[in-house]
């Protein structure tokens, strides 16, 4: 076993079947606690609470044979046309990971992938796209070397998708995770985002909807926002807000506290954009849909008292956040407020989800 893989490592036997299919719909996450800066091998530099997503999700199948190149190889496409730069990416996250499954290195891999959002927006597309190809590895290598299903199947894909994206760790648990270790949540770790436990039944019933502002590319990828913090002037404070935010959280999470929960999510979301505009070189995500939706959003909550808030991910898109009771309300307020800042009236109706799901 790898000390830096806490699990078994799997070895191509002779005669093993080197030919398959696998599938997985993977879905994004909506951090409420946000991470932002890393260190090492993606490593967090605080631990974050997430939503797991349902609507919003990735489909990748992969078709394996025996690689006639003498190592891995791989064949891409990204909603049925082919992407060089995402192909580039996949396969130097594939052989950075034949150490920990060198089963990887006799094949070729036809990989398909489609998305039901748009990508690199700020709705962690990357977060489902690593964490579906991940569960597609984890299968192949359970597949090939005919190693039993284990409790830890989740954890290893979470192992594996943080590798590709920090954020994906989260996405293959089911409704709330938590990744990086934080001392009130014991089974948390660095490695690979675990459930959290004691979560009131109010926000399994959690609506998401993702008003699009823009379904343009960033201007600055996460990866760059990441590496940015490095240099940030209030990043150790930031670290140190996180990680209290965590703790009171998991508070607001076991008393089922909805205005608590929605305040601080909104506080996180404004602190996110403010490490942006702080950075060196400073940058802004937000578009002027964008601050329009929070003070309408502000507005009609002072009026009617709806436990209905907001987030936001790294991007200018709304992910407006209430509990099933508040549904009516939350039409009414897109409806008549919000839908005039979207682009072309785009919302993708979303609600806290069960997390991954097998396509083949």
């Amino acid at each position: 076993m790898n000390a830096a893989y806490p699990f078994e490592i799997n070895v191509l036997e002779n005669g093993k079947n080197l030919s398959g299919s696998v599938g997985w719909r993977c879905p994004s996450n909506i951090a409420i606690v946000k991470y932002w800066g890393k260190y090492g091998i993606q490593l967090p530099k605080n631990a974050s609470i997430s939503f797991t997503l349902s609507n919003a999700h990735t489909d990748t199948y992969i078709d394996y044979s025996p690689s006639t190149t003498g190592g891995l190889s791989i064949s891409f496409l990204f909603e049925n046309n082919e992407n060089k730069a995402f192909a580039n990416k996949i396969e130097k996250y594939l052989k950075s990971i034949l150490e920990f499954y060198p089963i990887l290195d006799h094949l070729h891999l036809d990989i398909r992938s489609t998305n039901s959002f748009p990508h690199s927006s700020g709705i962690a597309s990357s977060a489902s796209a690593m964490a579906a190809i991940s569960m597609c590895v984890c299968e192949i290598d359970a597949n090939i070397s005919q190693a039993p299903y284990t409790d830890d199947f989740i954890d290893k894909a979470s192992y594996l998708s943080r590798l590709g994206s920090g954020s994906a760790s989260r996405s293959v648990v089911p409704y709330v995770a938590v990744w990086g270790e934080h001392t009130k949540i014991p089974p948390s770790t660095n490695l690979f985002a675990v459930a959290v436990e004691d979560v009131d039944e109010v926000f399994y019933t959690y609506h998401d909807d993702i008003l699009i502002v823009s379904a343009a590319e960033k201007s600055v990828s996460s990866t760059a926002g990441h590496k940015l913090m490095d240099n940030n002037v209030y990043a150790e404070a930031r670290y140190r807000q996180a990680n209290n935010r965590i703790t009171e959280l998991q508070e607001i999470l076991k008393a089922g506290d909805v205005h608590r929960f929605g305040r601080l999510a909104e506080d996180e979301a404004m602190t996110l954009h403010a490490l942006m505009m702080c950075s060196d070189p400073s940058y802004i995500l937000m578009e002027a849909g964008t601050l329009e939706m929070i003070s309408a959003i502000r507005r009609y909550r002072k009026s009617t008292g709806a436990p209905i808030y907001f987030t936001l991910d790294a991007g200018p898109n709304i992910h407006l956040l209430y509990p099933e009771s508040a549904r009516s309300e939350a039409e009414k307020l897109i409806t008549d407020h919000l839908l005039a800042f979207t682009a072309n009236g785009r919302v993708i109706r979303d609600k806290v989800g069960d997390g991954p799901k097998k396509l083949v």
